[in-house]
């Protein structure tokens, strides 16, 4: 049995398809571990969505924002944005089904000292507060009144982390952390707005898991949406976006020995920066 992890799809199935085939991937007997964006921009988010929830078991997945985006569309709470490709899983007879299973998703996993997130996790939380936190955002996307939870989670605000938040502002303040962050100030304050390359970050912040003051520096964590950031491999993170959208790779790293496989992604339009 061998475990991989393996960065965002964001709709590219032959991708996966051919990475799949590179590492002889065995379903049932191995497993992949998906860092979320499993939808849109790329060809084919119909097809990843049923390719993977087809895998059943032999898949971990964690949500990401562009997955989080198609359900905020799905449930009529925003409208689809350009560069956009969801129409087919909108127009699919299994919409409903496919829809559901991702609000089934976590936004962390946690196995043995492993923790998986799409993209970060403020340092003022440690791998329990995670786990913990990333439940109380599942409760609400599968209560019966998710929509009304999807129509409030846009924002950008609050952006730093306090115990004492409440309702919607926590509850934001959780999934921006967990699918969206990118870079933070050493007090853990968010600047979600930045997309680039960790030399071109504004004075005074740094990426999320540099701070030295993270709480989840005992844990090997994996992680994905930051493609201007690229492959990296640290004893407590493999950070595994590498651009497949945008025409660069599709990578898995096999987590028990960090060997990595890689095959070219498929470049869409636009510019390679979510």
């Amino acid at each position: 049995m061998a475990d991989y992890a393996i960065g965002d799809l964001q709709g590219s199935l032959s991708a996966l398809d051919r990475l799949l085939a590179r590492i002889a991937f065995r379903p049932g007997c191995d497993r992949i571990w998906l860092t979320g964006d499993l939808v849109n921009r790329g060809p084919d988010s119909l097809g990843c969505l049923m390719r993977v929830k087809g895998l059943g078991d032999s898949a971990r997945v964690v949500l990401g924002n562009h997955d989080l985006h198609f359900l905020c569309v799905e449930a009529g709470t925003t409208s689809a944005r350009k560069g956009d490709t969801l129409d087919a899983i909108l127009e699919a007879p299994a919409r409903r089904e496919l829809a559901n299973w991702l609000r089934g998703l976590p936004l962390v996993i946690r196995e043995d000292d492993w923790l998986m997130v799409h993209a970060g996790l403020a340092p003022q939380w440690d791998a329990a507060d995670a786990v913990r936190l990333a439940a109380e955002v599942s409760a609400r996307l599968l209560a019966p009144d998710y929509a009304d939870f999807l129509a409030n989670l846009y924002g950008d605000q609050p952006d730093r982390w306090d115990p004492e938040l409440a309702g919607m502002d926590r509850l934001r303040f959780i999934v921006n952390a967990m699918t969206r962050m990118r870079i933070c100030d050493a007090d853990g304050r968010v600047l979600l707005r930045f997309k680039g390359e960790p030399t071109s970050a504004p004075a005074g912040t740094l990426p999320w898991f540099d701070v030295p003051a993270r709480r989840t520096t005992a844990s090997r964590i994996i992680c994905g949406h930051w493609s201007a950031l690229g492959l990296r491999l640290r004893d407590d993170l493999i950070a595994v976006d590498t651009g497949c959208l945008w025409g660069r790779a599709l990578t898995a790293v096999r987590l028990h020995d960090r060997t990595v496989f890689q095959v070219p992604g498929e470049a869409v339009p636009g510019d390679g920066s979510d």
